[in-house]
Formats: C-alpha cells, structure tokens, sequence
C-alpha cells in the first residue's frame, strides 16, 4: 500500500490541477482528467521521470447510464486507459468522460502511444464515442453498414437490421429485423433431495 500511496502522491504533485479526480481501490489506483487537460496530462504521465507510463494496454468505452442498475449522475460515456509503467512497476487506470451524452467526443491518445489507434476505433465502433483527432477513426468490429453502438445500454438485443442471402439476386441484403424480442426463463428440474438436504 505504501506504493500506491507514493504513486498517488506523486500523481497529484505532477498532474497538479490537470487531475480531476483520484482514488484507490481494490489496490488499482484511478485517477480522471477533463478532456480539455488529457493530452497534456498524458504526456506528463508517459514522459515525467517519476512516472514513465510508457505503455498504454488498453482503452476501452464505457456507458454508465445503467451503472449498478441504478440511476447514475454524471456523463454517461468514458474512455478509460489502462497504463503500465515498466520502469517503476506500476499500473495506472485512466478515466475521461465525454462532455456531451448524445455526440461523445474525447481527444485522442494515438500520438502519445500509438497502439491506441485500434482500441480508440473499437470503443468508438461499438459505444459511438468520437475520438477527436483520430487519423483513422472508422468501424473495425461490425460491417461498414451497421446502424449504431451495440455497447450502448440502449442498443436492442435484437439490432436494427438482419442481413441474409438473397438467392434471387445473388447477394447479401440489409432488412428490417423480423425477430420478435421474448425472453426466455430456462426450466430448472431438482431432484427432491438435491444438495443434501
């Protein structure tokens, strides 16, 4: 603990007013920036020689408007950046809400750590959240004619649209879903004395 408390510390001396938030749990430490201070924020976090989080593992989306199936106050969408500092052996978790809930934009991160660019285009990809700057930002999971975020709380289970073979015209073919949304409650047979009793 006395680690993640000098790491702390030392966040909060280099990051000074650039950090919005910090915190540690479950022996992680996670701080938040604005998105307007990010870039700038993450070059001290990969440069400055108390923290050398020279590796970004993982971006990933978050929507948060069901957090705990209870109502959450704040911004619904956040990128979040997984940090490893291989120098001092410590990990960082990174977190930006997106300002705006129905058009999410954050800077990007790709010119600070370039492996970024695939991760910054899956969280845009499956929760819409735009990544300002992004060289490339384009779907890389679902197919170039999806409609929507289907990450996003609100998205159907069902989608929007269905895609087939069409035998009479020899090719894929976008339509309306034709599958009725039901839910399903598995049936549970016990014998009378299952578990010992």
């Amino acid at each position: 603990m006395a680690t993640l408390n000098a790491l702390m510390e030392s966040l909060e001396r280099v990051l000074g007013d650039k950090l919005a938030n910090i915190k540690c749990a479950l022996d992680e430490v996670t701080i938040e920036i604005k998105p307007a201070d990010f870039i700038a924020a993450a070059t001290l976090l990969r440069d400055h020689a108390e923290l050398r989080f020279e590796s970004c593992v993982d971006v990933c989306g978050v929507d948060y408007s069901a957090y705990k199936d209870s109502v959450w106050e704040g911004s619904r969408f956040a990128a979040v950046y997984h940090l490893n500092s291989y120098a001092n052996n410590q990990r960082l978790r990174v977190r930006m809400f997106a300002l705006d809930d129905d058009f999410p934009v954050v800077p990007t991160s790709v010119d600070i750590w370039p492996g970024n660019n695939w991760f910054e285009r899956e969280a845009f990809d499956l929760y819409g959240i735009v990544f300002e700057g992004h060289p490339d930002l384009r779907r890389i999971l679902t197919d170039y004619g999806f409609v929507g975020h289907p990450f996003r709380k609100d998205f159907p289970t069902s989608g929007y649209v269905e895609m087939r073979y069409d035998p009479e015209q020899g090719r894929v073919i976008y339509q309306p879903v034709t599958i009725d949304p039901r839910e399903i409650t598995p049936r549970i047979i016990r014998e009378e004395n299952y578990g010992g009793v």
